[in-house]
């Protein structure tokens, strides 16, 4: 069962930057209502695109650094990254086929 990997300051270089396969990134908080409507979804998709796509998530409470460095305002958040390089950005709560068709289009 493939779970989104939960990602910190100090292992988002290796987690995210350095792996191999694309990475998306759901910035999130417990306290945050929407964040908790994606979060299934994130998961969902974790498992459907295993082995092409890999899922982390990033807590922007206990995260602040990397946060910051990625201008996150609000959340819930979706960065796209291939290769080590931001790709695309979604922001706030989206339907499951807006993500499916952020990620068939970017990978």
């Amino acid at each position: 069962m493939a779970e989104p990997v939960h990602v910190t300051d100090d292992t988002f270089q290796q987690e995210v930057l350095d792996h191999d396969t694309p990475v998306v990134v759901d910035f999130w908080a417990e306290w945050c209502v929407p964040c908790k409507a994606i979060a299934p979804i994130v998961d969902e998709l974790s498992e459907e695109y295993d082995g092409k796509v890999k899922f982390a998530k990033v807590d922007v409470d206990t995260n602040q650094q990397v946060a910051a460095s990625y201008g996150i305002r609000s959340i819930p958040v979706l960065l796209f990254f291939k290769s080590g390089e931001l790709a695309d950005v979604i922001i706030g709560t989206v339907p499951k086929k807006a993500i499916i068709e952020k990620l068939d289009e970017l990978f």
